[in-house]
Order: C-alpha cells, then structure tokens, then sequence
C-alpha cells in the first residue's frame, strides 16, 4: 500500500482505499510530524508555578522572610520548628520558582522531597502545606526523572487527599501538581486516576471558584485523558465525559482549549472510544468551535473531529450531520499550514468511506478547493481516496474541478511514493474514462497539461515501480494503437 513519508502513529488514523489495500477504512496517515510537534499551539503537558496566589488559603498571610541559602533551607526543612518549616519550604519554593533555570535537581539531590511530602499531611497549617505543594509541583514541572523523583517521594496520595482541603489555593496546588504528575505518561496518569483522584476534581468544579482554579481543574483532567499505551480505563474516561461535555459550553478559550485537547486523546484510537465521546452529543458543538479565531481552541476541535472521521461510516456521518463539511473547506484557506493539513486529513478520510460519502462532499462544494492543491501530499491523499471510490459520474465531476494540472505538476517532485499515488489516480480515471465517450477528450486534456511529457520523463526513473507505472500508462493510453482506437 503506497504511503507517505510519516510517523507510524499517524499511520494508523490515515483510512484509504487504495487499489491494493487489503482493507478499504485502513487507518492510514496523511500529515507530517510537524502536526504533532508541542508546539505553542499544542497543549502543555507540564506547567510551573511561577507567580503568587490570587487568594489565600486562610485569613492572614505570613510575613515575608529574607532568602535562605541552600544550607539554610536544608536546616530549616530538617528541623523540628513548624516556624522555621514554613519559612525554609517558602524559600525552597521561590528558588523552584525562578523563571529562568529553577535548581530543580539541587533540592532533589538535597533530599527534601521526602519532606515536603511529609509537610503535605492534613494536620500542618494550610500555609505550609501550599508552600509544599507548590514546591513540589515546580519539581514535577521537570523532566520524567525529576518527575518520578516526586512520585516515588510518596507524594501522589497526600497530594489527592488536600484535593479536599477547606482552603481553596490549597486544593489548586494539589490538583496543580498531579495534573504535571499525569501528564508524564500513562504510568504516572494511571496512578493518579487509581488513587481516586477524579472523584474529588470532579467535585472541585463548581460554579462559585474562580476562572483560574476551573482552568487548572480542566486541564488537569485534560493530562488524565492523555497518552495510550495504554489508554486511560474505560471506567475513568466515563467519569469525565459529562464533565467535558459540560466544560465544552463554557466561554472562556482556555478552558475550551484543554477541553477540546482532552476529547481530542479520548478520540485517538479505536472505533469503540470514538463511539464513547460522539455518544455525548459534542459534535455539533465541535464543529461550532472549528470557526473560532482562536488557534489555541480551533487546532483541538478540528483535531478531535478529524479523529472521530477516521471511525466507522456511521461515526463519520455523525460528523458530516453536525455540519463539518461546511466548515473544513473554509479551512483549507487558513492562514496556518498545519490548520490547512489537518483539514484535508479529516476530507480525506471522509472521501474514504462510502459513495454516498464522497457525494456530500461534491454537494458541500470541496471539489474546487481539492484543486487549488494548498497542502500538496494532504491532497494528493485526498484525491486518491475520492477518485479509487467514486461512481463514474462523480469522477469526471472531480476532473472537471480541475484536478488533473496540480496532479501532473507533482509528478517531477522528489517524493517517489507520492508520484506513484499520483499515477494510480490517473490510470484510475483513464480506465473509468473507457466505460464513456469521453477517454479522447481526457487524453487531449492530459496532453495539453504537459502530462505526456511527464509521463515519458518517468520512464527512465531510477524506481522501478515508477518507471513501470508510468509505462503502463503511456502504452495503454497514449501508445499508437490506443490512439487509433
């Protein structure tokens, strides 16, 4: 099955029907790494506290202390005064706060994590236990080593216990530092998710908190939905559904953004967890958010139903029936390139499926914006799957949309699996053009476009499958006995 230079994880969210593959909704790949990439348009998975408070977990504040050096901190830690506790944890905690180069591995080596975990315990003041937690939140910003460093500190149950604090700043905290805790990977999410932490985050979100503890809340839940290898439980994922679908109606970008993100790891996979978030009924809602300005809500939501399309045809007709076809070709002119692939992939996956499929989109007006060719591997793809699926009466519909030019200027890039896509498509058209009246016409069209030029140039191809592919074309078609005919 001829694919296109990419990751194997998009390997597998790619479906095309092409002549020789063995199973017509393959999940199949379409898009670079570059769609992938962490970028500041993807979703953090890890964020450190660098700023103070809004409120405050109780009534006063404790009065600013001068700087500790490290030795001090480690004496202070270390001692048996709850005063001198807090003001050590407080100065550990502004050194891990720093925005540049915070001595994350100075304090772990110190052996202070054992300690701060002790300082998280219900019965300390709530002052030192947000120092603590804050403390340990930063060290859990850091690289998995660093973050394995808090988890095997035994920080992860008492963390989940303060979820249920009476101080507000204090269950932010908390839920601050296991959101980084989960968003290591799938072991350290399974571990917070089986120390029964979505139970008390769930309960975290009500009406009267502020919008920053919601954003934390709903991003955190977002690193709970994250990762595969294994995906999260079943169990845990039914837990937060209703929570997203509800977040899903919020206002603000930031929540919409992490929310979206969530879905979008809660969608990449199998048909069967697919059918779990479209059975909530946010599709339409998805599609609604896909017209956003903002990028930071506009690349999940087009994500999340770019993977719904890649289910089964009943999925994906769920996805056209909430009206994504009439947003993604007005994303096909995005300013951002990967707003443009992404788009395409989710086209291309539908021109996968069925005909009546492929019928909605001519009817939905994608044709014209196949041709003008943006993204040129995405819509190759795409013309690929609508061509090997189409009637014939559709597939001159696309040959009329002007297709073929693009098509035969991408046979002298350097992409050799591309170019032999490409011939496929036009061998493809050429022999539904046999069962008409119209193959005269569409060999004097692929001649004035250059095409047999082309095509004679592929000949002495280093590549086999090229050279060959192309020979079948010019013998069969453009040969002397094939005019005669």
């Amino acid at each position: 099955m001829p694919v296109l230079d990419a990751p194997e994880e998009r390997l597998r969210k790619f479906k095309y029907r092409g002549k020789d593959a063995s199973v017509l909704r393959q999940q199949r790949v379409v898009v670079s790494m570059e769609l992938r990439k962490a970028r500041k348009d993807e979703q953090a998975l890890k964020r450190r506290n660098i700023t103070l408070p809004s409120y405050d977990p109780a009534s006063e504040t404790p009065a600013k202390v001068p700087g500790l050096s490290l030795e001090e901190i480690i004496e202070g830690v270390n001692g048996s005064n709850p005063v001198i506790w807090f003001v050590a944890t407080q100065a550990a905690r502004k050194m891990l706060s720093q925005e540049k180069n915070p001595p994350l591995k100075v304090i772990i080596e110190a052996g202070l994590i054992p300690r701060l975990v002790e300082f998280l315990k219900p019965s300390l003041h709530p002052h030192l236990q947000l120092e603590a937690a804050w403390a340990l939140t930063n060290i859990a910003s850091g690289t998995s080593e660093q973050t394995r460093a808090v988890v095997e500190g035994g920080a992860v149950p008492p963390l989940v216990v303060l979820l249920s604090s009476p101080h507000m700043t204090v269950c932010e905290q908390a839920a601050w530092a296991l959101g980084n805790i989960a968003g290591d990977g799938p072991e350290f999410r399974d571990l917070v998710i089986s120390s029964n932490a979505i139970p008390h985050l769930l309960d975290l979100m009500r009406a009267d908190i502020p919008i920053s503890f919601l954003r934390n809340l709903t991003w955190t839940l977002s690193n709970l939905c994250r990762n595969k290898n294994p995906y999260p439980s079943k169990e845990a994922v039914m837990q937060m559904l209703p929570r997203l679908a509800l977040l899903l109606g919020h206002n603000d970008n930031e929540i919409l953004s992490d929310t979206c993100w969530a879905l979008s790891y809660l969608t990449d996979g199998h048909n069967q967890r697919i059918e779990q978030v479209v059975n909530m009924g946010i599709l339409p809602r998805l599609v609604e958010l896909m017209s956003c300005p903002e990028l930071n809500v506009l690349t999940p939501s087009l994500r999340t139903v770019g993977n719904v399309v890649t289910g089964t045809d009943q999925q994906t007709q769920m996805a056209i029936d909430a009206g994504a076809l009439k947003v993604l070709p007005q994303l096909l002119k995005h300013p951002r390139s990967s707003i443009q692939k992404e788009a395409m992939w989710a086209l291309s996956n539908v021109a996968a499926g069925p005909r009546h499929h492929i019928q909605q989109l001519i009817e939905g007006g994608i044709l014209p914006g196949l041709g003008e060719f943006r993204v040129q591997k995405e819509a190759v793809w795409t013309v690929a799957n609508f061509a090997t699926g189409a009637s014939v009466d559709q597939l001159f519909q696309l040959v009329h949309s002007g297709v073929l030019g693009p098509l035969v200027n991408l046979l002298k890039v350097p992409d050799i699996r591309l170019i032999v896509i490409i011939l496929d498509v036009i061998a493809h058209i050429l022999q539904a053009a046999e069962k008409t009246q119209q193959q005269a016409c569409l060999r004097q069209l692929i001649e004035e476009l250059g095409g047999i030029e082309r095509l004679e140039a592929l000949l002495m191809h280093d590549n086999p499958r090229v050279s060959r592919g192309a020979l079948a074309i010019v013998d069969k078609y453009f040969g002397e006995a094939a005019i005669e005919q």
